[in-house]
């Protein structure tokens, strides 16, 4: 089965984003396709400001201010995701107030809310909401959804700008839930998005409890905006252990690092 051009941009970038490298050979085969196939696709994404094209390959950029559209983000590391959602969703006690932020795994976690009730939620993703909608209609939870309105972002589905920064402005909750672009010791939690990123800011400057929900390939990256510094997170929720090297301050920042 032939794999579409949009299909292998997003893979290479993942393998990019795994492995730190791609060659164009190991490409060629894995994808089913020519070498100068892939060629052409390593020129695009470099003009893309995607990467960076070197000898028989390409490295990444070393920050990226792209992010593949949500439709496309739901089939990568999708059971990863399904996991790691379910997790973060044994959190969720009943009477919680939660704000719910954009993104992939952040959809997952949504599906897993059940058995919990007089919950309010916050959210500025239309995934979410619908799926949250589904689930009252359906009695899977009780209680209220807000959706924290502003400008539409079609490729994400989510909502975002000073309207919804200033509704979100007159809430406290108890947890919020965040989505990662990337995750280091350095720059703490970042995402591609600068309006989505002040939401999700704002989410967690309005919690008492700041929960990451990233899968392996977030870990050590660098997406383009800082949303908080690692020592604002209260738990992650992960596909794979914390790094080694982070163990020292991950242990002085009393984190929480739960491994599905």
């Amino acid at each position: 089965m032939s794999i579409l051009a949009e299909e292998r941009k997003l893979i290479i970038l993942e393998q990019l984003r795994s492995a730190g490298q791609v060659k164009v050979l190991t490409l060629a085969e894995r994808l089913g396709v020519s070498e100068e196939t892939v060629r052409r696709d390593l020129k695009q994404l470099e003009n893309d400001g995607l990467l960076n094209r070197v000898y028989g390959g390409a490295i990444p950029q070393k920050f990226s201010n792209y992010e593949p559209p949500y439709l496309q983000r739901q089939a990568i590391y999708k059971e990863d995701n399904q996991r790691i959602g379910e997790a973060a969703a044994e959190l969720v006690k009943s009477g919680d107030t939660i704000a719910i932020d954009v993104g992939t795994t952040l959809l997952e976690f949504a599906k897993a809310i059940q058995g919990r009730q007089r919950l309010t939620i916050l959210t500025n993703s239309l995934a979410v909401s619908f799926c949250l909608m589904e689930s009252l209609n359906m009695g899977r939870f009780t209680g209220t959804v807000i959706i924290i309105g502003g400008e539409l972002n079609p490729q994400q589905q989510s909502l975002s700008g000073v309207i919804g920064e200033e509704m979100m402005k007159q809430f406290n909750v108890d947890k919020a839930f965040l989505s990662a672009g990337g995750i280091t010791t350095e720059r703490g939690i970042s995402d591609y998005d600068i309006h989505e990123c002040r939401m999700s800011k704002l989410f967690a400057q309005s919690a008492n409890e700041v929960i990451v929900l990233a899968d392996h390939s977030k870990l050590g990256k660098d997406a383009f905006v800082q949303i908080i510094p690692l020592e604002a997170v209260n738990t992650i929720v992960s596909d794979t252990s914390p790094p080694e090297p982070w163990l020292p301050l991950l242990n002085d920042y009393q984190m929480a690092w739960i491994q599905t």
